[in-house]
């Protein structure tokens, strides 16, 4: 099963800081998919044996959708003042919920851990 190309931002937004570099392509990104301009508030939950380990929302439209994802992707994982940052083992077998903000609605996605628990 392939993950959406917002869910797979979403957990390259987090895999960027435990590799410590930049491997996110933005340009390429907005070029493929033009929607990642538009200016929408999300909300990142992470789950952890399906019980909510941290979370970040946006408040209001400020960013793109792009920015957002990225932003509370990271601020999620490493910043959330309920909880401890994640680390590589939590990442691995952590559930991802990825909240869109729209004027119909939201749009919830998730993403299951990529390490199954044995």
């Amino acid at each position: 099963m392939s993950r959406s190309v917002l869910l797979q931002l979403t957990r390259d937004s987090i895999a960027e800081v435990f590799e410590a570099q930049r491997t996110i392509d933005k340009t390429t990104l907005l070029k493929e998919h033009p929607l990642l301009e538009q200016k929408m508030s999300t909300t990142v939950n992470i789950y952890l044996d399906d019980e909510l380990r941290c979370s970040s929302s946006s408040k209001d439209n400020s960013k793109t959708l792009l920015e957002s994802i990225i932003f509370n992707a990271k601020k999620s994982a490493f910043e959330d003042t309920n909880s401890t940052p994640l680390t590589t083992s939590e990442y691995l077998s952590c559930e991802i919920e990825l909240i869109i903000n729209t004027l119909d609605g939201n749009i919830s996605e998730k993403d299951p851990p990529i390490l199954k628990n044995q």
